[in-house]
């Protein structure tokens, strides 16, 4: 990350904004030209190869996304469940080979079968209908099930804007600095993996001198098995709005970004719909409401590169450079988006803002369980009986998702993927001993994540599995630290010989790469991927090892 490019592409603010400018030059073909990029550095005043070198980075920008005009899920969902290779065979039947590529993940768990075509996302029964679908290339909506288990906080019936934004008015008559001890003493813990107290964060950024400063929302969190971003930007879009405005207010920040993820269109299309009703009945601006307080918003459509759900990763994509993690200190809301104070959260974790602002801290901290407060999206996928996006209190037994709300599962499955591609494998014995907060997965050795469980079949080879998530991160890796970098293609190229051929890994350097790998990656990619690896080697060593061997 280069602090001078950071400034250089700030110097337009968010008004033309260096990484979009290069996202339209690649509309046409799918990849935009060398001179075109050329031109573009010219006018930021960047070097071509800064830029060169973040445009061939991004799935949907390199050089060989050129032509490509319908992408197939490969997501962890999707092939666990089987569905994609007749999904690849109907889509050859009516596109050529250089005209398809790959997109990870579609948000499409609850049914698979995912693919995209002309800018929208299709799955399930859509398969069987390509043929209608590329002649008039209309929308075929997805629907799944929607349940609240308690507190329904985010799953709530939204009434009507006017309706809605009267709140806002209530909470500017206050000052700010009361709102943010209501949200500190809501104990609210970032719902993207780590679980970091928000309070901390508003309070950091409000307390850093800035005469600019930005809210950004992570909405770039691709974690395969995980709709519940999807599920809010398209159902309660306005929840996370009115919650970055009030981060906005409580941090003196004026400038809302939200980085959507390609593989979400409609998501984009739906939000830029919600701020531009708000702005019509003049609710963002300057002096909101007859008040001193200013906010905006802007929406920034990702290029496909699941490591911009890092947060540091994320800023540097919007200013237009490769997305690499920043070490730190400083931390964003010291020094973040072009420099300047920044907040950086997740979407479920900002939409929970209003419900605190609405009825105070201590009724939030209320619900859930010890340190782990109010309550979490819970996302089913096909596996399942019944799939869906479940709201529960933090708390619930994992047995009470599983069986009543999920229903149980249509197959025989093993385990469960949970959290994300980084999260742990639970063999499906100790689904009884875990729920739904950070300390029940902390204190088994799991990690509870964005909370997305993805069954794994009893039939599928657990080597297949781990080779997948190690081909993942080695695709998805900003290549800025070697443990990640070489320890991914290392992990996927060893677990691939030892499946197709009579190799053995040497179970001591495995254990050596995968150790290296959580212990000095920069971030959570590298850093956490070894842990459902060591999750599947002590819960599924009986299956594993024949493909090892001990020195």
């Amino acid at each position: 990350m280069s602090k001078n490019i950071s400034e250089l592409s700030g110097r337009k603010g968010l008004t033309k904004n260096l990484f979009e400018e290069i996202g339209t030059l690649a509309k046409e073909t799918g990849t935009p030209s060398e001179q075109e990029l050329s031109k573009l550095a010219t006018e930021f005043i960047i070097g071509d190869a800064n830029v060169y070198g973040t445009a061939t980075f991004y799935d949907f920008l390199r050089p060989d996304n050129k032509g490509k005009k319908v992408y197939i899920c490969n997501g962890s969902a999707c092939l666990a469940a089987g569905t994609q290779e007749h999904v690849k065979n109907e889509v050859l039947k009516n596109f050529d080979v250089s005209e398809v590529g790959a997109m990870c993940c579609l948000g499409r768990c609850h049914e698979n079968s995912a693919f995209n075509y002309d800018g929208k996302n299709y799955s399930g029964s859509s398969i069987s209908s390509i043929a209608e679908i590329k002649k008039d290339k209309k929308l075929r909506e997805d629907k799944y099930h929607v349940e609240s288990r308690g507190t329904a906080v985010l799953t709530s019936e939204f009434s009507n804007v006017d309706a809605y934004y009267s709140l806002l008015g209530k909470i500017l008559q206050a000052p700010a600095k009361d709102l943010l001890e209501e949200i500190k003493i809501s104990g609210l813990r970032g719902r993207g993996g780590a679980g970091f107290p928000i309070g901390m964060k508003l309070e950091s950024c409000r307390n850093t001198e800035g005469k600019t400063k930005f809210i950004v929302c992570n909405a770039d969190e691709g974690d395969p098995g995980a709709y519940s971003d999807r599920y809010i930007l398209e159902f309660q879009t306005h929840r996370l709005l009115l919650g970055m405005m009030i981060a906005g207010f409580v941090t003196g920040a004026e400038y809302g970004v939200v980085y959507i993820r390609a593989e979400y269109p409609e998501s984009i299309h739906r939000c830029q719909a919600a701020i531009d009703e708000i702005r019509t009945k003049k609710l963002i601006g300057k002096n909101i409401l007859g008040s001193t307080f200013n906010f905006d918003f802007k929406i920034i459509a990702a290029q496909g590169a699941y490591i911009c759900g890092e947060e540091t990763a994320l800023l540097s994509s919007i200013e237009g450079q490769r997305p690499e993690v920043r070490v730190r200190p400083p931390y964003p809301t010291q020094q973040g988006l072009f420099n300047k104070p920044t907040v950086v959260n997740n979407v479920e974790t900002l939409a929970v803002l209003p419900y605190i602002a609405e009825h105070g801290g201590k009724a939030y901290a209320a619900t859930g369980r010890g340190r782990s407060t109010g309550t979490k999206l819970v996302c089913l996928d096909s596996s399942f009986n019944r799939p869906g996006l479940y709201e529960v209190e933090m708390g619930t037994a994992l047995s009470v998702v599983v069986n009543d709300l999920g229903k149980g599962f249509k197959r025989k499955t093993k385990a469960l993927h949970i959290g994300n591609p980084l999260g742990n494998l639970v063999p499906v014995d100790k689904i009884k001993d875990l729920s739904i907060d950070f300390e029940s997965f902390a204190q088994q050795g799991f990690l509870l994540g964005h909370a997305s469980v993805i069954g794994i079949p009893e039939d599928f080879p657990m080597i297949d599995y781990l080779e997948h998530l190690f081909e993942f991160c080695a695709h998805e890796s900003c290549g800025k630290c070697f443990p990640c970098r070489l320890g991914s293609t290392r992990g996927f190229e060893l677990l691939r010989k030892a499946r197709i051929s009579s190799y053995k890994i040497d179970e001591e350097l495995f254990q050596d790469l995968i150790d290296t790998m959580e212990t000095a990656s920069l971030c959570a990619l590298g850093g956490g991927l070894p842990l459902p690896i060591k999750n599947a080697l002590q819960y599924f060593n009986e299956e594993l090892s024949p493909y090892f061997t001990k020195q």
